[in-house]
């Protein structure tokens, strides 16, 4: 198969062994049709399934924009930037999204990238001030394009279509089955609907278990479900900002260290929090739905619903943060004892009975260390490793995940050595140049 071949370096710099059946499905549709809605599970690899293709049909020769993927959150559009960057395609991306400084963006925009992702609210900004050209704009993607129209962004969206003039490929990606696409996108019969919802991880890989609260409010109940998942990562799923706020204060009180995470929150602010729950530094994470969808957390075995979203598709959603593709995992539905389960839970969950004795989880083994450099300042991880080793006399196995942004890195390393390594680096300079290296907050 052709396009098997051409991801073949791709895939191996992105460290997968090979395409899914639902990839290999999608990218030969893709290359071949018009418009396109793909439907396949969170967690299935639909990013890849849609950027393969894209990188196929781009031209070489052509020094505009080629392509715009259209996404509800600024997390999304940055972890599908990370994605294309690590395949080494060769062609430049930018990413625009509210939050960020908009003369940064119009500037990476003089010199225009092929692939261009964003939000859509910001991307329109761009159109109305005119930033680059659309003529060569020929390949739209709209990624959980559900939750954007469910977010609020139905009217940026059918100003988008309008302005767009020279689409000729159109792809609809989501993870929800019951979906409808609005009239602004115009689309024809011809549409290819590829419902890959089905084909979702047998339900042996997911596990349902009840744990009921004699009190209303639960979050004594949860300290103890905590303290008894242990240290693994944990997603605590909220319906509300004040109550993700609430909730994690009142465990810090209780002794459990945790994070919060809403879209209230500061864009920056939210990026050291999911880089934080990857690294382990953070091991529960106490959220609102923002973080149910398209975010790069891995290996996630346990999800519990404090509070029980409105709809079985969030519901879903929340879920499909655990037991992705082949792996197993739990979710937890965290109810008082006379609260009825809602209606799209068919089947009363197995109870499990958490002890009332208990020791408090252990904290986290690992604090992230914060560096005022990354990639444009031509600092990249083998840089800091080195540096670290040598100047801050770290071995190999001290240090964690490492993540290295544009204008910023960020370095897991053994708690127990975060005060001597601050202290020995704090007046050394990395290739030349003396970055601030703190504690990340």
């Amino acid at each position: 198969m052709q396009s098997t071949f051409f991801a073949e370096p791709a895939l191996s710099r992105l460290g997968i062994p090979a395409l899914n059946p639902m990839q290999q499905s999608a990218i030969g549709v893709i290359l071949s049709e018009k418009e396109v809605l793909l439907l396949s599970p969170t967690g299935s690899g639909k990013t890849l399934a849609f950027l393969l293709p894209i990188w196929q049909l781009m031209k070489a020769d052509e020094k505009r924009v080629q392509c715009l993927i259209l996404t509800p959150s600024r997390e999304l559009a940055l972890q599908i930037e990370q994605v294309w960057k690590k395949m080494a395609t060769g062609y430049k991306v930018s990413c625009c999204y509210g939050g960020h400084d908009m003369q940064t963006e119009i500037q990476n925009l003089a010199e225009p990238p092929a692939l261009l992702i964003g939000t859509p609210g910001r991307i329109g900004d761009h159109i109305k001030r005119d930033t680059f050209s659309r003529e060569t704009l020929t390949m739209l993607v709209l990624d959980e394009f559900d939750k954007s129209l469910a977010l609020g962004f139905a009217d940026e969206m059918s100003y988008l279509f309008a302005s767009l003039q020279n689409i000729q490929k159109k792809v609809f990606v989501s993870a929800t089955a019951s979906i409808q696409i609005p009239d602004f996108a115009a689309v024809g019969e011809g549409l290819q609907v590829l419902d890959h919802i089905s084909e979702k991880p047998d339900a042996d890989t997911l596990s349902l278990k009840l744990v009921i609260s004699k009190e209303k409010d639960k979050i004594d109940r949860l300290v103890a479900l905590l303290s008894y998942i242990g240290t693994e990562p944990v997603l605590v799923f909220c319906n509300h900002r004040d109550a993700v706020e609430r909730t994690a204060s009142l465990l810090k009180e209780k002794g459990i260290a945790c994070a919060a995470f809403h879209g209230g929150m500061e864009q920056m602010q939210r990026e050291q929090i999911l880089i934080q729950f990857r690294n382990g530094s953070v091991r529960f994470l106490v959220a609102t739905d923002l973080a149910a969808r398209g975010l790069d957390i891995p290996e996630i075995r346990h999800v519990v619903h404090y509070h029980l979203p409105s709809t079985e598709a969030e519901f879903t959603h929340r879920n499909g943060r655990t037991a992705r593709m082949e792996a197993t995992g739990t979710a937890y539905l965290l109810m008082h004892s006379e609260e009825p389960l809602p209606a799209y839970i068919r089947q009363r969950p197995e109870e499990l009975d958490v002890p009332d004795v208990f020791s408090l989880p252990k904290p986290a083994e690992w604090v992230t260390i914060y560096i005022n450099g990354g990639k444009k300042d031509k600092l990249n991880k083998v840089d800091i490793v080195g540096f670290f080793t040598q100047k801050g006399r770290l071995e190999k196995e001290e240090i964690g995940l490492i993540i290295v942004k544009d204008r910023n890195a960020f370095v897991a390393v053994k708690k127990h050595k975060v005060k001597s390594l601050l202290s020995l680096v704090q007046n050394e300079k990395i290739k030349g140049t003396r970055y601030k290296i703190v504690e990340a907050r």
